[in-house]
């Protein structure tokens, strides 16, 4: 049972007629630019909260303001430099009984973006935690890509360090699920020549200003969306949305040897077999062009 006042909060029917516990810490997704895409739930819980942390007090209050909510001198800045000061502050107001929210400048809370370390400060404790969802600029762009969304992974913003964005690179190679990570505009071009290099043709979606008026979605093969933004300037809040690697299945290889033969066999021209075998047999076209060849010189001998 929660402990300390109590406050009317909406319930399921999107109204405010329950009476619910406080003494808790919600954090509390906000627009990733458009601000029709605020909750009824989130202006509620910011209407009635003891306090709201953010990462700038200023940015904030021009959201506040943009709904008509009093801040009364209920905002208080959190950011990485002093999230894990304030950890302790929070963890005392929630266990006094107060309404705690957390905000981010956009999106959700947590998420390349501080309040990781307040939520488990909070669990710590024993006292509650909960959320008010909402926007996310991970799942806007990667539903929007494209690209598989049935398994991805998230690296946020990648190293500044050439050496280390390597080693992600280098991970990136064998990883099938879909990749999604934030980029500066200032290190766009950059990252995606590198990619380029490395995956010419792995199909990517670079997703700026989402939400927002000139929100634009670029897509094709790093090769491709490499050469656009090169001639370009690039501004706005980025996320990029890599496609996983696609392994093609081991297959013996007297099975590949014995398919090519017999297409020889038949008269195909070399082309043309390994054409026929790779797309039959799922196998890579340049082993099969490999084997071919040599399967091609021994038939002649």
């Amino acid at each position: 049972m929660l402990l300390g006042k109590s406050r009317r909060e909406p319930n399921e029917e999107n109204t405010v007629d329950e009476t619910v516990s406080v003494g808790q810490l919600v954090l509390v997704a906000t627009p990733l630019g458009n601000l029709g895409d605020l909750s009824r739930r989130a202006l509620d819980l910011f209407a009635c909260a003891d306090v709201i942390y953010c990462e700038d007090t200023r940015h904030s209050r021009t959201l506040f303001s943009a709904h008509d909510i009093p801040t009364r001198g209920r905002l208080h800045s959190l950011h990485e430099h002093n999230e894990a000061a304030q950890c302790e502050i929070i963890v005392a107001r929630v266990r006094a009984g107060e309404l705690v929210v957390l905000i981010s400048d956009a999106g959700t809370p947590g998420i390349s973006d501080p309040g990781s370390r307040v939520v488990a400060a909070i669990v710590e404790a024993g006292l509650v935690v909960t959320t008010a969802p909402g926007p996310t600029a991970v799942i806007a762009a990667l539903t929007i890509s494209g690209l598989s969304t049935d398994r991805f992974v998230m690296e946020g913003f990648l190293p500044r360090k050439s050496s280390e964005r390597t080693h992600y690179y280098d991970q990136w190679s064998r990883e099938e699920r879909t990749t999604v990570f934030y980029e500066s505009p200032q290190r766009l071009k950059t990252t995606l020549n590198e990619l380029a290099a490395l995956f010419p043709s792995r199909r990517v979606a670079v997703a700026r200003e989402i939400t927002k008026l000139h929100e634009e979605v670029t897509r094709g093969t790093l090769e491709e969306v490499a050469a656009v933004m090169d001639q370009r300037e690039v501004l706005g809040e980025i996320v990029v949305v890599l496609e996983g690697v696609s392994f093609t299945p081991e297959i013996e290889e007297t099975v590949v040897r014995a398919a090519l033969l017999e297409q020889f066999q038949s008269g195909a021209s070399t082309r043309d077999a390994v054409d026929y075998v790779a797309a039959t047999l799922g196998a890579s076209h340049r082993d099969v062009y490999q084997l071919a060849l040599d399967v091609r010189k021994n038939e002649s001998r």
